[in-house]
């Protein structure tokens, strides 16, 4: 993999890059970094998920982010529509990860007010995830649920994200890694939330009404980023921006 900025480098390992960037959390809350994948016109998905947009390049980019996530937070749209399971962590990346006094796998956190989950999701199957709901989420669901995952209340009636991230951090985690979908990123976004967007650019052109990566309601809420690096691989450049 090459990187063109902010120097060109002919060869270089996302796994190590990514690991060694720098990372300040704000005091009460984890520093989160939100992931996604757009073709060229800004298209997110082909045929409703986002698979056909990548290749080895971007699994390769997408394994190193996930590495230094002690937390992948994400919607249970995006849990159903990509058919999510536990994280698969490679043994050389789980032996770094141990060595920077991180968990083995970063643990997966699942946000739903409604608890609408499948029971029998694979996403259930060897693992027991964190899902981030609130006090007022059905109560038959919550019965259903708590022997396959940990509850965790953020808010009284309505799932409140910066209290998500509060609890997160109480329970340790330094780095929240965000995986969409848009509307989730959009109410991170409009809440001022996220610190750092990795986004690969696949060279396609899709049309269609595929959703752009941030979907938000209401008046927009600008949020200056600096560019820090960009990557090439087969086609796809991988950029990594920060808040200023």
């Amino acid at each position: 993999m090459q990187q063109l900025f902010p120097q060109p480098v002919d060869d270089v390992d996302p796994i190590l890059l990514y690991a060694a960037d720098d990372r300040p959390a704000p005091a009460d809350r984890p520093w989160v970094m939100m992931n996604m994948i757009a073709s060229a016109d800004g298209g997110i998905s082909l045929d409703g998920v986002s698979g056909g947009l990548g290749g080895p390049a971007d699994k390769a980019v997408f394994t190193a982010i996930r590495g230094v996530a002690d937390v992948i937070l994400v919607a249970s749209g995006t849990v159903l529509a990509e058919n999510y399971r536990k994280p698969q962590t490679p043994a050389a990346v789980q032996e770094q990860r141990t060595h920077r006094g991180q968990k083995p796998i970063p643990e997966l956190a699942i946000v739903t007010g409604s608890l609408s989950l499948p029971d029998d999701h694979r996403v259930f199957e060897g693992h027991r995830p964190i899902i981030v709901t609130h006090g007022a989420a059905p109560a038959d669901r919550r019965a259903a649920l708590a022997d396959r995952a940990e509850l965790l209340d953020a808010g009284a009636e309505a799932v409140d994200l910066a209290a998500a991230l509060r609890l997160l951090h109480r329970r340790g985690a330094r780095v929240v890694l965000l995986e969409g979908g848009p509307s989730l990123n959009g109410q991170m976004v409009q809440a001022g939330l996220v610190d750092e967007l990795c986004l690969s650019m696949s060279p396609m052109l899709i049309g269609g009404e595929s959703s752009r990566i941030v979907r938000g309601r209401g008046d927009a809420v600008p949020t200056a980023m600096d560019l820090q690096r960009i990557l090439h691989q087969d086609g796809l450049t991988f950029h990594r921006y920060t808040r200023r």
